[in-house]
């Protein structure tokens, strides 16, 4: 392992769901998380996917709708305030998989949501064609391809189409079809309809028939990967492209890799193809060992096996990545 403090140029810091863990969210594949809970009729790999969307939109925003109610008032933890202080001096640069926004509020300047963020919403578009809007855009959060999530209007829009009924602004007492209702009037999108390209809105999020694109940062995402001086990933399960992406660059370039969670997972890289440095703790231990200049890591901790993210993993260290990289989870 490279030294922290002999690092010379950015380190690039790439963070999973266990990085908003201690705030309290659960992780995407856990045992309560998003992974595992869907709708009545059907699963989250249905559910988040753009077919869903255009198909079943009242159903679509419902399960979104949930998911951010359920940490609305989550706060940023102390690893995320230290990564945004190392962004902002200049230090790092950060890539989160999180959705959840939590960075932003604990004061990161400029970061890429690679999956973007559950509290903004972008005109309903083809892909390429929001691409092509946001392809040099230098701040996506001042553009105006983004707005913030209507989300907290809700129990006004219940009201406005609950027919007067007697508690019907409520979302927690509201039934489904109300809460459908709701958000298809407040994201423009007419009952029985599927939504309208360029007025309907949809939540700024990367589903999972859909492509890496410059609405994401991607462009950004990938200058850092080529410029960094080592790569730290942190909290994730290395079950996304994002992940293979940034892995394949690292051997191919050789700079150093370290990989920051409690049961890391075995990458499948043998030892003489790559810098590879394990530390079998939360990602607040590791901050914590940083700080204080006694960061002891191991060369194989126990590891967790990648199962059949592996091929995934491998292919795309094996082969060129293209930008229309259809994501494998999150």
């Amino acid at each position: 392992m490279t030294d922290y403090e002999d690092i010379s140029g950015k380190t690039l810091y790439i963070t999973g769901a266990g990085v908003s863990a201690d705030s309290g969210i659960p992780t995407f594949r856990g045992e309560d998380g998003y992974w595992t809970i869907g709708s009545a009729n059907y699963t989250p790999q249905e559910m988040a996917t753009r077919r869903m969307y255009t198909g079943n939109p009242g159903q679509f925003l419902l399960w979104y709708y949930r998911r951010f109610a359920s940490y609305r008032n989550v706060p940023p933890n102390e690893v995320h305030r230290w990564l945004a202080e190392e962004c902002n001096s200049g230090r790092a640069n950060l890539i989160t998989q999180n959705i959840d926004g939590l960075d932003g509020r604990a004061g990161n300047r400029d970061y890429v949501c690679i999956h973007g963020r559950l509290d903004m919403m972008t005109a309903y578009d083809d892909q390429d064609a929001l691409h092509e809007a946001t392809t040099g855009v230098p701040n996506i959060f001042a553009s105006d391809v983004l707005e913030p999530a209507p989300w907290d209007d809700v129990p006004a829009a219940l009201r406005e189409t609950g027919a007067g009924l007697e508690g019907a602004d409520d979302p927690a007492t509201a039934d489904d079809a109300a809460l459908e209702a709701a958000l298809l009037h407040l994201c423009r999108i007419r009952p029985g309809e599927g939504p309208r390209r360029g007025v309907s809105l949809k939540p700024y999020v990367l589903l999972f028939d859909e492509y890496y694109t410059d609405l994401y940062r991607m462009g950004t995402a990938e200058r850092w990967m080529a410029e960094a001086a080592r790569i730290v990933f942190i909290g994730t399960s290395f079950s996304v492209n994002i992940t293979a992406i940034a892995l394949r660059t690292a051997l191919q370039r050789s700079i150093p890799v370290e990989i920051v969670d409690p049961k890391p997972v075995d990458l499948g890289i043998p030892d003489d193809m790559a810098d590879i440095t394990y530390h079998a703790m939360t990602a607040k231990e590791w901050i914590s060992e940083v700080v204080e200049g006694a960061l002891v890591s191991c060369e194989k901790p126990e590891l967790l096996s990648l199962g059949r993210h592996l091929a995934v993993i491998g292919h795309a260290l094996l082969k060129p990545v293209t930008l229309a990289c259809v994501i494998t989870g999150m």
